[in-house]
């Protein structure tokens, strides 16, 4: 009896227990039905569309120009979207691009392999630095659709002075030398700029333009933002130049700036001398004993003025040369004096062509004219010895008559 009795307390025991937990599971049970049941049920889309580019966050400048590359993706059937600039920043300017020219819808095949478009995007060139956001869209219908959103950080557009220079401004040379100056124009603004180009040179003097490495002569160069050109510019003084430094003043100029560079050339002394006679001719006739006079022509052909012009002669044996003025002070560069030349044969000098050399020296230059004289002997001494041949005929013939007879 005792063993039975104590079974049946230990099976209600177990019972009790059951019934417990069973209770605490079906609370719980139905609390989490409550739960749920409060909760809405969202059925998972069939597909959807993924609008996106490589590069969503840029950094840009005030007037620039950008371009995305945008993808679509699809998930689920094939589709055709529409794509539409959801929004953008005041003064901005943008639009979808494909095919070579804008577009405003797209077919989206299914898979990841998708569609490509592009988005061209215009910064104003006022715009403030800052934060800015541009938002495409791409809508396909049903509620399948994507958006994409542009972060781009702006600085203001940094407009710095272009730039028109030579590394070696400065030359020199003798007149006639033709010079040759590299130079660099610069357009350090953000926009395309054309610049003329001109020169104020001496009267007399030529200036050329031409892109380095060419041969064409240009009046404008056309530049992008940043871009520069190498041009070279050539100087031509006139032959007979005066020695000095001169300045070329060069310009560049555009609807927006004007660039200046200024180019030196000193032109080097040069001292040259010709001697002549006022026609060119180095010649003429003489008579034994009498003078002659000759015009002599010096032309100062160098750049600087030249002093102390002396004269002086070579002669045959017993003639005689003398000047008008044997020392001419001064004659300024492309100047020409004229003496006058006295030339007086010997006495004896028989008829024919001689030369004499004439000299116009300084300490700094000299040139020599050779004249040929044609010397021509004197009417009396024909006239005599026609009297003394006639008179030796006359005395030959008084013989003859005279002793011929016997």
């Amino acid at each position: 009896m005792g063993g039975e009795e104590g079974e049946s307390i230990m099976s209600a025991k177990n019972m009790a227990v059951l019934r417990e937990k069973g209770w605490k599971i079906g609370a719980v049970a139905a609390a989490a039905a409550c739960l749920f049941a409060a909760r809405p049920i969202t059925a998972q889309a069939a597909g959807g569309l993924d609008l996106y580019t490589d590069y969503p966050g840029m950094t840009a400048k005030a007037g620039d120009s950008l371009s995305f590359s945008l993808e679509l993706d699809n998930t689920g059937e094939a589709c055709d979207a529409s794509l539409s600039v959801q929004s953008l920043p005041d003064g901005w300017e943008g639009y979808i691009s494909g095919g070579g020219g804008q577009i405003s819808r797209i077919h989206v095949p299914s898979g990841t392999a998708g569609a490509t478009a592009t988005f061209q995007l215009e910064i104003p060139a006022d715009a403030a630095e800052g934060s800015y956001q541009v938002v495409l869209a791409a809508d396909a219908g049903g509620g399948v659709s994507d958006t994409l959103t542009l972060d781009l950080a702006v600085s203001e557009l940094q407009v710095s002075q272009g730039d028109f220079s030579s590394e070696y401004p400065e030359q020199e040379g003798a007149a006639g030398t033709a010079f040759s100056f590299n130079a660099t124009l610069v357009n350090n603004s953000g926009e395309a700029r054309s610049y003329s180009l001109s020169a104020q040179s001496p009267s007399g003097w030529q200036v050329a333009f031409r892109p380095s490495g060419e041969s064409t002569q240009v009046a404008s160069i056309e530049l992008e933002p940043g871009a520069s050109q190498g041009l070279t510019v050539a100087v031509t003084p006139p032959d007979n130049v005066a020695a000095g430094e001169y300045t070329i003043p060069c310009s560049a100029i555009s609807g927006s700036e004007t660039l200046d560079m200024e180019l030196s050339v000193t032109i080097t002394e040069q001292y040259q001398m010709d001697l002549s006679t006022p026609d060119g001719l180095l010649s003429f006739s003489a008579q034994a004993g009498a003078d002659s006079d000759v015009t002599l022509s010096i032309t100062n052909n160098g750049n600087v003025a030249i002093e102390n012009v002396n004269l002086t002669s070579s002669t045959p044996s017993g003639w005689n040369v003398s000047f008008d003025t044997p020392t001419v002070d001064v004659i300024e560069a492309g100047e020409t004096a004229q003496v006058t030349a006295h030339v007086t044969p010997s006495d004896e000098a028989l008829t024919g062509d001689y030369v004499v050399t004439i000299t116009a020296s300084t300490s700094e230059t000299s040139d020599s004219a050779e004249f040929r004289v044609s010397v021509e002997t004197s009417m009396v001494w024909g006239v005599v010895a026609v009297v003394i041949l006639v008179a030796i005929i006359g005395v030959i013939g008084w013989i003859f008559r005279k002793y011929g007879r016997r």
